[in-house]
């Protein structure tokens, strides 16, 4: 047998051949408490049930299950050896009856990797928590399965835990004689059952609702988080969102909520943002805010709760049959939790967000070497863990943007609504969600489908304005262009924006006109005799999915006069376009930056403005020329200080530009400031320097050498919590020292004793741009090591180490000859790993031509 890595055609030749009735699966966590680790892994008792038939009587089969050892199989009556039916992650299945019953009592691994049952100890007061992760095939790390999508079954889990605790998972449970049982759920996929035990906090709250036919619902809330976090849980805005997410989707998709309660668990060391198990939804903590945020980071979290609800329709209803249709949930969920975000709460600038950060997501990923369709070829499952990408989310939900538009509203929730009647419970393919799109709108999806489904690229559209004598315009068209790789030129829908100052000097809309841009060359024959425009903004109201260019006026327009364009979406997209322009190496980095340092501290939305905080430094880390870069940090810090002394004291914007200020700072008297505000020395009115702020200014005076080890552990014994230990882990292997950087890449490298979260903190630590030279000696080591680091790790932890060590900031020809020349002797390495290298590799040739051109600019002025 192959091993873990199930592929597509097996699944397939399962799914012809088995369907499941039901699963019952008991779980004794007891051993999750205690001190002391056993000789191997901690591990707990599982024992599943299996009822499923063959529609080929004496086939043979495999169930899936990854545990470190079983202790008794048996197969209809028939006790089997596990010693020769097992081989460590699957259990062979021979003569198969019509009818079959499968028990299997295992020794399963608690994780500490987020992967299966995570096993976590808080070190604020040594409780234990734990809580699953599956997504997209680890469940077999926690109980024997058909682990695929399409064999969907109802399942039974009842749970024997210690006696203080509480465990919860997708249905209503009750504790009888010290074991937790669960009411049988719905036919659902294996990725999506859940557990979740501890002595959590819980909130409850009820949502009720009363439709048209007089049928009343009621649906019981939950919210759960660690009992350290239970000062800072706003459970009541987590509530408020749920209930006008449940509002919304039930006025659009008229299909009840199908799962009964509605628990939302916010738990630790989580590597996904958010999961959704119908009943019991999985949040990371992050989303519970210990310091002042921004209301970025409520409409973030608002956004998340909203996805994840989506999910119950798109995705734990009706299900993708395989991976390769993975959109058919994702992609759904990211353009529902913007949709339902304006439509229902109190963040109405959704889409600004979305066009200006999950829009950049895409963009990236569609022009990496390893773009792909959104319906994609997943081969197996390394290839569908590696599939929650920018494409599958931002991509997916863009292009359902326009399919809303191009079908119209009405039509396209009708659609869905006939998708979920025609469906509940099943798994589809593309065509079963075209096929309802033409009953519902008219209108033929093959070509639309072909063109935005099929294809991979993100296209580019720049507007060519020609002026008569009189100054007004003759010919305004619109040309498209097509990556070389990916020549595919789509029909877009776009609204043409023509902009002017006015005499107060706001740059603003005086014209508007839409219209279907087919081929290399559209002419926009509604805007011909308008004044002459100074901004020509192609994609105005962001209605379709491309890389916005500017004519030579448009450009120099916003190069003097971008702060006064008074349209908050027209200037994300504005934002935007230039950034996309630095990445292609058409703007200099330096340019950017100082259009941020210009016109930044202009910008009324929060989001926009943090997202152009993380464009401004990686513009400085990876694109300005190096020779530039000492400048352009000066200038950049210099900037960030002025605006947070002038920002509205308590402002958002002031806690904005505070964390900015801090990423920056190096000079001496910056470092001094930071220090000072730390120990109260110094002060900026209106600043609250909370604990979080607290780390985030240690940080730097960390990896500047003026906060050592002791300070370091003062800070944590002032806050010795899981943030706390976090915080103190990346600022630890942020120090400047190489000793330091030794000891931060063994214990990721050479080590698996850290968790997920630590590892990830470490990571973090030791990838400090201001250490390019102390990192220079392991360029060479990250290449010796990664295939075996993918071959003994699990595979977050393989992805995490793979993506964060890639030695970026050695950015050179000889970097990039260096994973050349590992891509070129490792053809035959798993493809997933190879994928990650090839990713890392154009974000650096990427980064070498953004250098050139910003170095070329440098000499020319």
């Amino acid at each position: 047998m192959p091993g873990e890595n199930l592929t597509r055609d097996e699944a397939r030749e399962r799914a012809a051949l088995l369907s499941v009735d039901g699963y019952e699966v008991f779980l004794d966590v007891r051993s999750a408490v205690g001190d002391g680790e056993e000789a191997g892994p901690r591990t707990f008792r599982s024992v599943t049930t299996i009822r499923f038939r063959c529609n080929e009587p004496g086939a043979s089969s495999f169930a899936d299950l990854v545990a470190p050892g079983v202790t008794a199989v048996s197969l209809n009556g028939r006790d089997l050896d596990p010693s020769e039916v097992f081989d460590g992650s699957r259990i062979a299945l021979e003569d198969l009856a019509a009818d079959n019953e499968l028990v299997v009592d295992a020794q399963c691994a608690y994780s500490r990797t987020g992967e299966g049952l995570h096993r976590f100890v808080d070190p604020e007061d040594g409780e234990v928590y734990l809580y699953t992760q599956y997504e997209p095939a680890d469940s077999r790390r926690v109980f024997a399965n058909f682990e695929q999508p399409d064999l969907k079954a109802p399942f039974r889990f009842e749970v024997r835990a210690p006696e203080e605790w509480t465990v919860w998972s997708n249905g209503v449970g009750e504790r009888e004689d010290r074991v937790w049982r669960f009411a049988e759920t719905k036919p659902i996929s294996t990725y999506i059952t859940c557990v979740v035990a501890g002595p959590y906090h819980y909130v409850t709250d009820s949502y009720e609702r009363v439709f048209e036919d007089g049928t009343r619902l009621e649906i019981p809330l939950g919210a759960l988080c660690r009992k350290g976090l239970a000062k800072h849980f706003d459970a009541d805005d987590v509530f408020l969102v749920t209930k006008q997410g449940l509002d919304f989707f039930h006025d659009h998709f008229d299909y009840p909520y199908p799962f009964g309660k509605y628990d939302q668990a916010f738990v630790p060391e989580y590597n996904l943002g958010a999961m959704e198990n119908p009943g019991l939804v999985t949040f990371r903590e992050e989303y519970i805010f210990r310091g002042k945020v921004t209301q970025a980071s409520y409409e973030a979290r608002a956004n998340v709760i909203l996805h994840e609800m989506a999910h119950m329709w798109f995705g734990d209803l009706v299900t993708m049959e395989w991976w390769d249709d993975l959109w058919l949930k994702e992609s759904f969920a990211d353009f529902m939790g913007s949709f339902s975000l304006v439509g229902a709460t109190r963040f109405t600038d959704g889409w600004i967000t979305f066009a200006n950060r999950r829009k950049a997501w895409a963009y990236r990923a569609d022009q990496l070497p390893s773009t792909h369709p959104i319906t994609a070829d997943i081969r197996d499952l390394q290839d569908a863990k590696l599939n929650f990408d920018g494409i599958t989310y931002a991509k997916g939900a863009s292009v359902l943007k326009q399919l809303v538009a191009y079908v119209g509203r009405d039509a396209f929730l009708e659609g869905a609504r006939r998708y979920f009647k025609r469906h509940a419970y099943g798994n589809t393919r593309l065509g079963d969600l075209l096929a309802v799109l033409e009953e519902t709108s008219g209108r033929d999806m093959t070509a639309w489908s072909r063109s935005w489904l099929q294809t991979a690229g993100v296209n580019s559209l720049t507007p060519q304005v020609v002026l008569d004598a009189e100054g007004r315009i003759d010919e305004l068209a619109i040309v498209q262009e097509a990556a070389e790789s990916h020549p595919e030129l789509r029909p877009h829908r776009v609204a043409v924006g023509l902009y002017q100052r006015s005499e107060v000097g706001a740059l603003e809309r005086y014209a508007r006109a839409e219209v279907d841009v087919d081929g290399a060359r559209t002419v926009v024959a509604e805007l011909a005799g308008q004044d002459a425009p100074e901004l020509v903004l192609v994609n105005d109201d962001d209605l379709t999915y491309c890389k916005i260019r500017f004519d030579e006026t448009s450009l120099a327009t916003l190069r003097e006069h971008l702060g006064a364009l008074t349209d908050p979406l027209a200037r994300a997209l504005c934002w935007s376009a230039l950034w996309n322009l630095t990445r292609d190496a058409l703007l200099p980095a330096r340019g950017f930056i100082d259009l941020v340092l210009r016109f930044a501290g202009r910008e009324s939305d929060i989001g926009v403005l943090q997202m152009l905080h993380a464009w401004a430094e990686s513009s400085l880390v990876h694109y300005v020329a190096p020779e530039w870069r000492e400048t352009g940090a000066r200038a950049l810090a210099e900037g960030a200080l002025a605006e947070l002394r002038q920002a509205e004291p308590g402002s958002e914007h002031q806690l904005a530009w505070a964390r900015f200020f801090a990423s920056l700072a190096s000079a001496p008297a910056d470092l001094e400031l930071l220090k000072g505000l730390r120990d109260g020395t110094e002060e900026i009115p209106g600043l609250d320097v909370d604990q979080e702020l607290r780390w985030a200014f240690l940080e730097p005076l960390a990896a500047h050498g003026v906060a050592d080890e002791k300070a370091l552990a003062a800070e944590l014994a002032r806050d010795d919590t899981a943030s706390g230990k976090r915080h103190q882990v990346r600022c630890l292997a942020a120090r400047p020292t190489a000793a330091v950087k030794e000891q931060a890449w063994a214990r990721v490298v050479e080590s698996d004793t850290l968790s997920n979260a630590l590892v990830e903190a470490t990571i973090a630590g030791f990838v400090r741009p201001s250490q390019r030279e102390l990192l220079a000696p392991y360029a060479e080591k990250y290449f010796a090591v990664i295939e075996r680091v993918w071959q003994e790790r699990s595979i977050q932890i393989g992805m995490d180490v793979v993506r964060g060590l890639f030695p970026s900031l050695r950015d050179s020809r000889g970097t990039l000859d260096a994973a050349d020349a590992w891509l070129a002797a490792h053809e035959q390495a798993a493809p997933a790993l190879r994928r990650l290298v090839l990713e890392a590799r154009d974000d650096l040739a990427r980064a070498l031509r953004g250098q050139e051109c910003d170095a070329a600019a440098g000499s020319a002025g």
